[in-house]
């Protein structure tokens, strides 16, 4: 009988997460215990210093820890190792690797990767800290992703344009998607480059006995819409991974749930809460979960009105934009005014 789950299965994420559970919380006992000094004041830091000091992030099995001391990061190395023995697991050795992110270490490349990303710090003058950390897709990714592009051309040679552009425009978008929070503009710039040419090969060897001119036409331009050089057969356009627009990623607060009533934050950040009107979360969004009026910010508590900026007795219509959220009571002493 077999151990264990497939590699990309369903479960293996969950059961991956039960079986360490707990981790986090053991790397924070130990960061307790480190002996580190406050470089300003000479004095040993408090505990809580030392915990935000000691970062740990963990996907699944899949986990990096961060220390701006090497001693440290030794030491977590091994406290991790003891806390898995106990649960029958380990750390693999050629999927363990310790580097700096700013210079080389012990002959390892600065920065890592982790999750299809690369982690990396460049110097730089224009900072206090003399150096700026730069996230962007990792060169294996990269490399795995346009060898998939180029599978999907190559066993799609014979199909209509139409059915390529099915094939690929779902992959297009999840992986650019994917990257659009991080430093990534030229690379989904570059990538859409080598799959134009990859796609150029793959109109150009459909009709060996026709001209470039005759096939851009026919490939390139057919659809009014969509700007030149953009496969198209008319009716359905391939999709840019450089249309994609780049937004850094706000992380959600550990403490936070879905689930834990806090109806404002939630709405604020990814636009709906079940249970609460859509204009309300829409208004909330655009507001930045502040009140229009006083500049505060809106707590679960708090008694919220929709107030319409143009009165609609004076001529206000009642779109989005003629709307604002507001305090119960900034609502009452606007209208009292």
């Amino acid at each position: 009988m077999g151990v264990g789950t497939p590699q990309g299965g369903v479960i293996s994420p969950l059961l991956a997460n039960i079986a360490l559970h707990g981790m986090e919380e053991r790397l924070m006992e130990f960061a307790k215990t480190i002996d580190l000094k406050d470089p300003k004041t000479g004095r040993q830091k408090s505990w809580q210093m030392k915990c935000q000091d000691l970062t740990i992030v963990r996907y699944a099995d899949d986990f990096v820890i961060l220390h701006e001391d090497i001693k440290v990061v030794l030491q977590a190395k091994n406290v991790i190792q003891e806390w898995l023995n106990q649960v029958g697991l380990e750390l693999k050795p050629e999927k363990t690797k310790i580097a700096h992110t700013l210079e080389e270490y012990e002959g390892n490349q600065p920065g890592f990767d982790f999750l299809g990303f690369t982690i990396r710090q460049w110097k730089v003058k224009t900072t206090k800290q003399g150096f700026k950390t730069l996230i962007k897709p990792s060169s294996k990714s990269i490399k795995t992703y346009y060898r998939k592009l180029a599978s999907i051309c190559d066993s799609h040679k014979n199909v209509p344009t139409k059915a390529l552009i099915v094939k690929l425009n779902p992959v297009i978008r999840g992986w650019a998607n994917y990257y659009s929070s991080v430093v990534s503009k030229e690379v989904l710039t570059k990538i859409d480059h080598l799959l134009w040419k990859r796609l150029w090969r793959w109109t150009s060897r459909r009709h060996p006995n026709k001209s470039a001119k005759w096939v851009k036409k026919k490939y390139f331009s057919g659809c009014k819409e969509t700007r030149n050089w953009v496969l198209n057969d008319g009716e359905y356009i391939l999709s840019q991974h450089s249309d994609v627009p780049i937004v850094r990623h706000i992380k959600v607060k550990g403490n936070k749930s879905p689930y834990d009533g806090d109806w404002t934050y939630w709405s604020n950040r990814i636009g709906k809460y079940p249970g609460v009107r859509k204009e309300v979360t829409t208004l909330l969004k655009r507001q930045k979960n502040k009140c229009a009026s006083c500049g505060l910010t809106f707590r679960p508590t708090d008694l919220l009105e929709v107030d319409h900026i143009i009165p609609r007795s004076k001529g206000g219509d009642n779109t989005y934009k003629n709307k604002q959220l507001l305090h119960r009571h900034c609502h009452d002493t606007k209208t009292t005014f």
